[in-house]
């Protein structure tokens, strides 16, 4: 069973979801947030393997090269760039798609490969932990998500997603057999939870609701769920002290009273996401 652990926008407690609910579930945890994967911060994995993540780029042969353009006309990302008697590579724009070698009559073209970032796993009190780490200045984070979700062990995996609804966010809920979509009970939140609201459906998988940040009143987000049949699964409740550890690092589900939370949002998941 993969579950995808997303919201509409950062900040709204994502990440403090998934790592306790890991433990919580005794999950595999894979943090997918490529660009910021701080879930380690909080379990603390020791890392065992450490795996470099390798795109393709093309190498133009200037003896072979007859600048005729032809590589530059089909690319779809404008990664090549006719200037003069020149072809330049904007090697950061290139989706590594293979087309201009198909395009190129001469045989100036081959593929090189480069690293991007990398894949860390490794084993955190008691379940298995997976990171990708993209590198500083690199646009895309696709080919590192991708790298991650790849062979996914047996068992419960709880994917920690990037935020927003971007195509990170895309490509890794194409993994995920359910979601649990986190939400804050603010204008903000509301706006983009609906915006992840339509992308989950769009995949037709059962899916649910956290509130975090939850005062314990009625609010926007449980009258929206209400009329739209969405299924809540739990709410976490607002508190000073919830801010003050995770600001320290500390995971919330080491406490009673936050351990008692995180095991009804577990069952509350069991139930609206339907798996045995």
């Amino acid at each position: 069973m993969n579950i995808a652990v997303l919201s509409g926008k950062g900040g709204t407690g994502k990440t403090t979801v998934s790592t306790n609910l890991a433990l919580a579930l005794k999950a595999n945890y894979i943090d997918c947030d490529v660009e910021e994967p701080n879930g380690f911060l909080f379990l603390n994995p020791k890392v065992n393997k450490t795996e470099k993540i390798m795109v393709e780029y093309p190498v133009i042969d200037d003896n072979k090269c007859t600048t005729c353009g032809a590589c530059v006309n089909v690319c779809e990302f404008n990664a090549l760039a006719k200037v003069k008697d020149d072809i330049i590579l904007f090697q950061k724009l290139c989706h590594g798609c293979g087309t201009c070698q198909i395009a190129c009559k001469y045989g100036a073209i081959t593929y090189e490969k480069r690293e991007i970032g990398r894949m860390e796993r490794g084993e955190g009190r008691e379940i298995n932990c997976s990171r990708g780490i993209l590198n500083i200045s690199e646009p895309m984070a696709v080919p590192v998500i991708r790298e991650l979700l790849k062979n996914l062990p047996e068992g419960i995996n709880l994917i920690d997603c990037p935020p927003g609804t971007s195509c990170n966010v895309v490509n890794a809920l194409k993994y995920a057999d359910g979601a649990i979509l986190v939400t804050e009970p603010s204008e903000f939140g509301f706006h983009d939870l609906k915006l992840a609201v339509e992308l989950v459906k769009m995949y037709n998988i059962p899916f649910g609701i956290v509130i975090n940040k939850d005062d314990g009143k009625e609010n926007i987000i449980k009258k929206y769920c209400k009329e739209e049949k969405i299924r809540l699964i739990g709410v976490i409740p607002y508190g000073r002290e919830t801010a003050v550890l995770y600001s320290k690092g500390k995971i919330l589900y080491d406490y009673v009273h936050y351990k008692i939370v995180f095991d009804k949002l577990s069952k509350g998941a069991r139930e609206v996401l339907l798996w045995n």
